[in-house]
């Protein structure tokens, strides 16, 4: 097995985990906000639907001293990669209720994270990172991550956590290592009534796999149950407003929360923006329209620049290759030195993984011609086991189980597989290629046995400090039309929408030197640029 791996800058996006030089800089003035926000009473916004009211916290909770020490290294839940991170970096684990309903019942401990600020006496706060999912494990991102935000740790204390049913906050388990090879080779775009049906045990073996092994967890891993542990977080390490950077699913994270407290909100950022107004079926078909540009976007860049570019020399050429390759797996998976398959399934997710940076386009250039030129799948399983959260030995960590019990604990909807029939032509109208597979990724929550709170999540955070919502044009995993519309649901002056036209999961990793000065002065100084302001 090759060792090559896809670095993605962010943990990952909103779950498409099917069967399951200088850059121009352009913009108006901008403003300055106060460089330490004042301290304001407590205040809590409009409730998101069905989350019911909160009850005030016990001063045990409000007031615990967290334990800093020396992390180690990552656990398998979290990702584990063998190595603790740094001397500079320390852990602890926060108390926060299991139900926020019953303050003084059982509670969670939640795994975290922090750097502390090098400025001495410039020291702003924390800022408080989530790197997306939801699933993914903040302990084990934050250090991975460290030397992009060097810059903000100069008056910042960098922070980052595993959100409950996360990592080590009591992480979510479901199958076995075993049992999750087997279910992902079960096929993701069922064509025949035997297929469905093993799609439907399969489904029914998953869920009873979660209730046997963390049915004490699954009703309160929610993210209004998240956002209220991150203000928990904010009071113990004593600051009057939280400071955050949210990416993917954090940026609906931050704007969940947000709405709850808004006048909790200090310096946020929100980063590869989900569009709080779909549902899951819209969110499936835009996400399936992202991941189709970006794969267009690299097999023209492809064409253009590859001499041996496996997809041929024209966009077209490689929308018919690409068809005509993935649809022979269907039937004639390719093997691999583990003996494992690469199934039509696997592929696609291997394809999709790769999609996230424009750095990771030589990989999947590398992947396809190995399997065009030898008839094996080695690198596309690579890929397609990294973004599923399975190591080189064959452990998962705990990203997909973790992933669906927040989905589905969000989520209300729940689809039948005759109503992915009915949608199918819609989602292949999106794309070709991930059409299929997102659309019969919808019944991932049907038989959950916790009912979603929300039909879609409230974003309005009237009162609230300016928020920078930042859209990437050339995103595959949150469309770039998701940052204007969370921008518009924060709220006209609370929502400050920025662009970078480029390619990829996020702006800020990108390496682009207009975006990282935008935010950077927003964060550091309280300069909230201009809105509209555009890099490329």
């Amino acid at each position: 097995m090759s060792n090559v791996r896809v670095r993605r800058d962010v943990v990952v996006g909103v779950a498409l985990v099917m069967a399951l030089g200088a850059a121009g800089c352009t913009g108006g003035d901008s403003k300055a906000a106060d460089d330490k926000p004042s301290s304001t009473a407590s205040a809590t916004g409009g409730e998101t639907p069905s989350a019911g009211a909160q009850a005030a916290l016990p001063g045990s909770l409000t007031g615990q001293k967290l334990s800093w020490r020396r992390c180690p290294a990552p656990s398998v839940a979290q990702g584990a990669d063998g190595k603790a991170p740094g001397s500079e970096w320390q852990c602890s684990t926060l108390k926060a209720p299991l139900d926020y309903a019953k303050p003084d019942g059982p509670t969670i401990g939640l795994a975290m994270i922090r750097a502390k600020a090098t400025g001495g006496s410039g020291r702003i706060g924390s800022l408080v990172f989530n790197f997306g999912g939801p699933g993914g494990s903040g302990v084990a991102a934050l250090p991975s991550f460290g030397k992009d935000y060097a810059k903000l740790r100069s008056r910042y204390d960098l922070v980052s956590f595993d959100p409950r049913g996360v990592g080590e906050s009591r992480g979510v388990t479901c199958l076995d290592d075993r049992a999750t090879d087997a279910s992902r080779s079960v096929d993701g775009t069922p064509d025949t009534p035997e297929e469905m049906r093993a799609q439907q045990a399969d489904l029914k073996k998953l869920v009873a796999a979660c209730v046997k092994n963390s049915g004490d967890v699954l009703p309160h891993v929610d993210t209004v149950s998240a956002a209220r542990d991150m203000d928990l977080m904010r009071q113990v390490l004593g600051d009057d407003r939280l400071h955050y950077f949210g990416i993917s699913y954090g940026t609906e994270l931050g704007g969940v929360y947000a709405h709850l407290f808004p006048r909790k909100v200090g310096r946020a950022v929100l980063d590869g923006v989900v569009d709080p107004t779909l549902d899951p079926e819209q969110a499936g078909i835009g996400q399936a329209k992202g991941f189709q540009l970006a794969l267009d976007n690299y097999m023209t860049d492809c064409a253009k620049h590859t001499a041996d570019c496996p997809t041929g020399h024209s966009r077209q050429a490689g929308d018919q290759w690409i068809a005509a390759f993935l649809a022979k797996l269907d039937g004639k998976p390719l093997p691999t030195n583990d003996g494992r398959e690469v199934t039509q399934t696997i592929a696609t997710n291997g394809i999709a993984a790769t999609l996230y940076s424009k750095d990771d386009w030589k990989y999947l250039t590398m992947a396809l011609n190995e399997a065009k030129a030898t008839g094996h799948g080695n690198l596309l399983l690579a890929f397609a086991d990294s973004f599923a959260g399975r190591d080189e030995k064959g452990r998962y960590n705990n990203l997909m189980p973790a992933n669906t019990a927040v989905n589905c604990a969000d989520a209300k909807q729940r689809y039948t597989q005759d109503q992915v029939k009915e949608k199918l032509p819609a989602f292949r109208r999106a794309s070709p290629v991930f059409g299929d597979f997102l659309a019969w990724s919808l019944p991932a929550c049907t038989g959950w046995p916790v009912q979603g709170n929300w039909t879609t999540p409230d974003v309005s955070a009237p009162g609230a400090a300016p928020l920078l919502v930042v859209g990437n044009t050339g995103d595959p995993a949150t469309p770039y039309e998701g940052a204007g519309k969370m921008a518009a649901g924060l709220g006209a002056d609370v929502g400050v929408e920025i662009t970078y036209k480029g390619e990829g999961h996020g702006a800020y990793n990108s390496g682009n030197a207009c975006m990282t000065k935008t935010v950077n002065a927003y964060l550091l100084d309280g300069k909230v640029p201009a809105k509209g302001t555009t890099c490329s």
